[in-house]
């Protein structure tokens, strides 16, 4: 279809491939794939409603359903001076006549028909992220618990603060990742009006049943506003910001393995099946993946960045730059996450921890030194003063070359020496505020509340399979009955 009625010509060929593109076979299969499974709901749909009769819908059903059957074939030498929509369709009404293909797009618009494609797009991205990133889940608090007890110095500022364990620091990370579970399943959630029958931007005034369309398409109902559903695209600016969380902390759990395993601190070690070389220096052995987690940290903060400023002052309604380049950026920022957190299952997975070295630079750090002087609270002495008695013992042991603190003296009392125990004591000692004691039970909490994401995730997969089972059943049945009234008087 080259012409409009309106129109008689089309764009240039330079300006049209810098609109369109040049759609090979594999992008007419994936941007096809997804149309023409609307296709064959909307159809469904029209049939039920008394505006497509029931041979034309099967011999749409049949040519569709062979088309996706054969990735589409047919179409990877039609020109497409209108996009690729416009070329499918007009090949429909080139093989079953105007009089058939061209009741396809009844009812709708390609706003409409575009806004759910991308909806269902960014359910299936988002369910498959979301699946990975609770695989994550897993692998971080099973290495949690397996090194629950391997001390090592927490850092603030880069310098060594308070005994925790390794363990402890992987539920932390876990503890984070579960609100970006959350943030997820929160977008998924709003992800259950489905666009199909807004039109082009007011509905429509013929009959038909948008709920309809929705059932067969996994949505639980049609659209509430017909110009909110072709003008906005919040919800995949909104599953951005949820996936550039989830990066932004794998970001800084790959910046602190990174330090962790120089030669400088040793305190975990990587397979060689995570480290490569380099092609002067023989010696090096580098934990380059890391470096791949953090950068596509970036990728994700900058496809929310590209999509949110094409978006900005647009008017609201159907709109190139929301509907197209805006979403454009939603993909690449998607897939940068899913990227992090499938290195991040094979880095978290694979680090192992050096006990030794972590508990000797816990023993060298002056760690204990918040102990020592809530020993000394429990005795009496006010913070404030124990604070500074016990700085001033970290300074003379560090004058004298001393690696442990010696004997604490309190103003105007005598010398008290404070025995602790042995440092996993002491990391087991701060059982409250969330400390490295409770660590089995954030763990505990943590495996729970997977349990529980797993469990929406496989309900929502429930649902989409359903629908698509449904649709499948539907298909067919109307195909069957159409081909039963073929050639009868």
């Amino acid at each position: 279809m080259t012409a409009t009625g309106r129109l008689t010509r089309t764009l240039g060929p330079r300006t049209r491939r810098l609109v369109y593109g040049e759609s090979g076979p594999a992008d007419i299969r994936e941007e096809l794939g997804a149309t023409t499974t609307v296709d064959l709901a909307h159809v469904v749909m029209l049939t039920e409603c008394g505006l497509l009769p029931g041979d034309a819908a099967a011999a749409l059903l049949r040519r569709i359903t062979d088309l996706r059957a054969d990735g589409f074939r047919a179409l990877y030498d039609l020109p497409a001076p209108r996009g690729l929509y416009l070329m499918y369709e007009g090949h429909l009404a080139a093989e079953l006549g105007a009089d058939v293909g061209g009741k396809l797009h009844t009812g709708r618009s390609r706003n409409d028909l575009k806004a759910t494609v991308t909806a269902l797009r960014l359910r299936a991205e988002l369910t498959d992220l979301l699946g990975e990133l609770l695989r994550l889940q897993a692998v971080l608090l099973a290495r949690a618990r397996a090194h629950r007890s391997v001390v090592m110095p927490v850092y603030t500022h880069f310098q060594p603060a308070m005994p925790v364990g390794y363990g402890y620091y992987l539920a932390g990370i876990a503890t984070a990742l579960d609100r970006d579970a959350d943030a997820l399943h929160h977008v998924l959630a709003q992800l259950d009006r489905c666009p199909l029958g807004a039109g082009a931007v007011a509905g429509t005034d013929l009959p038909i049943d948008p709920a309809r369309t929705a059932g067969l398409l996994g949505f639980r109902d049609g659209p509430l506003h017909a110009t909110d559903a072709v003008a906005a695209r919040d919800i995949p600016l909104r599953a951005v910001a949820a996936a550039a969380s989830a990066a932004l902390t794998l970001s800084r759990l790959a910046t602190d393995l990174q330090l962790w395993s120089t030669q400088e601190f040793g305190f975990v070690e990587f397979p060689e099946r995570l480290v490569g070389g380099s092609s002067a220096m023989p010696q090096k052995r580098n934990a380059f993946l890391l470096e791949h987690v953090k950068a596509k940290a970036a990728l994700a903060v900058g496809g929310w960045t590209a999509a949110a400023g094409a978006m900005k002052s647009t008017p609201f309604t159907n709109s190139i730059e929301v509907g197209t380049e805006a979403v454009s950026a939603v993909w690449p920022a998607l897939a940068a996450v899913r990227d992090s957190v499938l290195l991040s299952q094979s880095l978290a997975g694979g680090a192992r921890p050096v006990a030794g070295r972590m508990e000797r630079r816990a023993r060298e750090g002056f760690v204990t030194a918040t102990v020592v002087a809530n020993r000394l609270v429990a005795q009496g002495v006010p913070f404030r003063t124990a604070h500074h008695v016990v700085g001033e013992a970290v300074r003379e042991a560090v004058e004298a070359g001393a690696t442990e603190l010696g004997e604490i003296t309190p103003p105007g009392g005598t010398a008290a020496g404070i025995e602790l125990p042995p440092l996993p004591e002491v990391v087991d000692a701060h059982d409250r505020g969330g400390g490295p004691g409770e660590c089995d039970r954030i763990v505990r909490v943590l495996r729970e509340r997977l349990a529980g994401h797993c469990d929406r995730l496989a309900g929502r997969r429930a649902v989409t399979g359903r629908a698509r089972r449904r649709l499948e059943e539907t298909v067919r049945a109307l195909v069957a009955r159409g081909q039963g009234t073929e050639g009868a008087p």
